[in-house]
């Protein structure tokens, strides 16, 4: 991935599809609300990313997707290239190539993330570093690098961060995750405001989230369905989940919405107390 051959940045087209949207003419969502739209989704070769991707292909969107490798199946359209998106001029590059292979760019949707589970006390300061550039810097690189793209559309752009549920709780074994997605709303809300009217910033607040990883952080199928069971909802999100929330963020419905968080979470989790709890026959246990 590099710049146009002539060293400049590729030039922008526009489609006239509004990306901050301007409260009129609006165009009603059919069934596919983003054609002519061009989208990026970081770690979309699998888990949550494939199905954004996949989604927003549906959609009408044309998609590019990045990894650090490529993955073992993809759809023959949606388009793949090799990008370490916590590198700044990698991220850079994602972008370019974007333009490059569709000439525009309205859509990022900052997804790879991730950590393993480590004890904070003995989490080593290589590992700390990594999961905070990953899940922090990484999405800002390429916010910075969409930004200055999508400045110069007419009808500007979208980025779209993928949060969780970790930095709004205790996160016992990945605290450095939950502080950089903690760190990832904030800067959602701080570059909606910065980068106003032209680019629209969002996140979506995942919550527990069942994946080909899932096994991994909770164990087999009698704990997914214990861990299942303090969801109000009764069951984990699939990826489907997640993707159709980012549907909803990148729709001409949600052109006057930015610096919004929108928790996709099953309603939470069922607090402890109020299954410890054993009120009394025909009283009920005091608020906090």
């Amino acid at each position: 991935m590099s710049p146009s051959s002539n060293g400049s940045e590729p030039q922008v087209g526009s489609t006239g599809v509004p990306g901050a949207g301007s409260g009129t003419d609006r165009a009603a969502p059919g069934d596919q609300p983003l054609a002519g739209r061009v989208a990026v989704v970081t770690g979309g070769g699998r888990g949550i990313g494939r199905a954004i991707a996949r989604r927003l292909r549906d959609a009408g969107a044309s998609v590019l997707v990045c990894g650090r490798r490529a993955p073992d199946a993809l759809p023959e359209d949606i388009a793949f290239t090799v990008a370490d998106v916590r590198e700044p001029d990698q991220a850079h590059d994602l972008v370019q190539e974007a333009v490059r292979r569709f000439g525009r760019l309205d859509i990022v949707v900052n997804n790879a993330g991730g950590s393993p589970a480590v004890p904070a006390a003995t989490a080593s300061a290589n590992l700390v570093t990594a999961v905070v550039r990953l899940n922090l810097l990484a999405p800002f690189f390429v916010a910075q690098a969409a930004n200055a793209v999508m400045q110069r559309q007419a009808d500007g752009g979208l980025i779209l961060n993928i949060g969780s549920v970790s930095a709004t709780r205790p996160a016992p074994g990945t605290a450095a995750y939950a502080a950089a997605k903690a760190g990832l709303a904030v800067l959602t809300q701080a570059l909606a405001v910065e980068w106003a009217p032209a680019v629209r910033v969002n996140c979506v607040t995942a919550g527990l989230v069942r994946t080909e990883q899932t096994a991994d952080h909770y164990g087999d199928e009698d704990a997914l369905a214990a861990v299942a069971a303090t969801v109000p909802l009764g069951r984990m999100a699939t990826p489907e989940d997640i993707a159709d929330a980012c549907l909803l963020l990148t729709s001409p419905l949600a052109g006057y919405v930015t610096g919004a968080n929108l928790v996709v979470d099953g309603g939470g989790q069922r607090p402890a107390y109020a299954d410890a709890a054993r009120p009394a026959p025909g009283t009920r246990p005091a608020p906090d």
